[in-house]
């Protein structure tokens, strides 16, 4: 995993701009500590940061092909191609020769051999960019999934393009700029396709290839979920989906460097460690190491809430005793979560205030944990959003309710409390009705309704959760995994998240309803599919979703400091706050006001370190 940036530029002479290109490059560190790379040409400069997962000494970038002395393609690349073996394998029968072992250079000659078709033999997760000397011509390119993040900002007479804001943020022609619609999308806990916040930024949508030319900018979408029959019966589905995992896992299982899991003791992360201690064990590499999250005292005094009804401990110890894995738990305190550094850490890897808070924090402390001993690390994410696992997927309330079901439950239902608890919660009221917060989410939730792919004959039921599924692969998921994917890359760890593999998301997606709740419960498919592997008090797990210390003493620390906010004059976030509710969520014992104080806390710190321009 690597982070790469670059600049196109058809009117100016890019060689002379290394030591832009050296900027933007090096806010990219954090995701390749391993070693920097810049390559430039008249109209293209290529930047990239590398972690060394595979082919540690060949695999270094940015990499291109010659041919008679002439560089004919040449790339920065980040990601995983879990094929590449076959593909290699392929691509030397077609005549091709290589100098590395390594997945970078198959991508190169994928695209040699196949042109733009190449991205649908590639199964992994990546994010890259190919430029072509002959043609003056580059190709973005995102995974299926959206699992690597990749932005880019037009410029009049090309593009800049970045792993992450910050690389494009660093270069002098842009502006750390957010507008109204900018707020909204910030706000509105719907992850619109496309959107980056920042005025005039974009990320490449999942699944699309952006082009550039002289001529301008044009997006294609190479990979999209389509309508299918689904033939199988209710016994061989759950083949399938075995049959499925085992490979999906097997191919993640390849690195040159250390390996993990990430072991909460719920079903999803639960199979996939008991996945990987099989093939491990197999290919005589085990035992399987894995770790959790947990918090001072936590297991000891938990008490059970609407979302959690258990805490994560005794389960992910019991799957770790039953697979023989090396477990470690990273168990953090009040103190680890509220330090400065730790915070400023996390809004850096973000580039975003999302008011998260320690949920983020949390993530991030844990991952630089791991890193001292792994290198990659597997996660159970997106399971919940192929299989059908929150509690909002059965509740029909929330599936009835003409938004997104994550929003119904959230602010409707109970989760927290009532819609002046939100996130935006203590903003100021003018400023909430220029936002227009209901407006923007009513307009998301459309566009997201127009591309549902239905099958004929469909009963109104399938329809509906054919519908449902689709909002959560395509508008929820991308938080999880952006998240996941910004906290682990900030201390240099690769996370690969196995649910997301194109086959298993393509061949669920398209299983009746009825079939995935066979047993009446959630997540049928996958705890049938795994049931051999697991012990019995985990695979009857209820969900619960990532931890949240029950500390009290956090939020008397985040009260506190929104108090010496709210006494600082100078605090940029104060144009934008209710005042007086916000002394009153300073003041309140209550834990209810924790996320909107969360959001305050980290916009003035965004503004401040990010030194954003609002236009509102």
């Amino acid at each position: 995993m690597c982070g790469i940036t670059g600049w196109i530029s058809y009117d100016q002479d890019l060689t002379t701009e290394r030591d832009t290109l050296a900027a933007m490059t090096a806010t990219m560190a954090c995701r390749g500590p391993d070693a920097a790379g810049l390559w430039t040409d008249t109209h293209a400069a290529l930047g990239h940061r590398r972690l060394a997962v595979i082919d540690i000494e060949g695999g270094k970038q940015p990499m291109s092909v010659e041919r008679d002395g002439r560089t004919v393609l040449v790339t920065t690349y980040s990601g995983e191609i879990y094929n590449y073996r076959e593909l290699r394998a392929e691509l030397i029968g077609r005549g091709h020769a290589f100098r590395t072992s390594s997945d970078t250079e198959v991508a190169l000659h994928a695209y040699l051999e196949w042109g733009e078709d190449f991205t649908h033999r590639l199964n992994g997760m990546y994010a890259f960019a190919l430029w072509d000397p002959s043609a003056q011509q580059l190709l973005l390119v995102r995974d299926r999934m959206g699992i690597k993040p990749l932005y880019y900002y037009p410029t009049p007479d090309g593009v800049l393009f970045g792993s992450e804001p910050k690389a494009i943020l660093a270069h002098p022609a842009v502006r750390p700029a957010v507008d109204i619609d900018g707020l909204a999308e910030l706000l509105a806990f719907t992850k619109t396709p496309g959107h980056a916040v920042y005025r005039g930024m974009y990320e490449v949508r999942p699944g699309h290839v952006v082009r550039v030319r002289r001529q301008g900018l044009a997006e294609r979408r190479y990979w999209g979920l389509e309508a299918r029959d689904h033939t199988d019966d209710t016994d061989d589905t759950v083949h399938r989906v075995r049959e499925l995992l085992d490979d999906i896992v097997t191919r993640q299982l390849i690195a040159d460097v250390p390996l993990c899991t990430l072991l909460s003791g719920g079903l999803d992360s639960s199979a996939i460690t008991a996945l990987a201690a099989r093939g491990l064990a197999e290919n005589k590499q085990g035992p399987v190491r894995s770790f959790a999250v947990d918090f001072v005292g936590q297991t000891e005094n938990f008490k059970a809430d609407a979302l959690r009804a258990t805490p994560d401990g005794p389960y992910a110890h019991a799957l770790a005793e039953h697979v023989n894995a090396d477990h470690q738990d990273i168990v953090l305190d009040t103190a680890a979560l509220m330090a400065p550094a730790n915070r400023r850490a996390t809004l850096t890897a973000r580039d975003l205030p999302f008011g998260s808070g320690e949920s983020d924090t949390s993530l991030y402390l844990l991952f630089k944990a791991i890193r001292d001993r792994s290198t990659v690390a597997l996660s159970g994410e997106s399971a919940d959003e192929v299989f059908g696992g929150y509690s909002w997927f059965h509740d029909p309330r929330a599936v009835a309710a003409d938004t997104f079901p994550w929003l119904a439950v959230f602010r409707d239902f109970g989760f927290t409390g009532s819609r002046s608890a939100g996130r935006e919660a203590l903003l100021h009221p003018g400023l909430l009705a220029k936002v227009d917060l209901d407006a923007y989410q009513a307009d998301r939730y459309r566009e997201a309704l127009s591309e549902v792919p239905y099958r004929e004959g469909d009963s109104a039921t399938e329809r509906r959760m054919r519908e449902i599924c689709y909002l959560h692969l395509t508008r929820f998921v991308q938080f999880l995994l952006d998240r996941k994917d910004r906290a682990s890359m900030a201390v240099g760890l690769e996370v690969r998240v196995p649910f997301c593999d194109h086959r298993l998301v393509e061949y669920v997606f398209n299983t009746p309803w009825s079939m995935k709740t066979f047993d009446c419960r959630e997540k049928s498919l996958l705890r049938a599919a795994t049931r051999d592997l697991l012990p019995d008090s985990v695979a009857q797990r209820v969900k619960s979703p990532y931890p949240s210390t029950q500390d009290p003493r956090y939020a008397d620390a985040i009260r506190a400091e929104l108090r010496e906010l709210l006494a600082d004059d100078d605090a940029p976030v104060r144009p934008l706050l209710d005042i007086a509710a916000a002394r009153r969520a300073a003041d309140a014992a209550s834990q209810d006001a924790r996320q909107p104080i969360e959001m305050v806390l980290g916009l003035n710190a965004w503004l401040r370190q990010y030194e954003v321009e609002l236009t509102l």
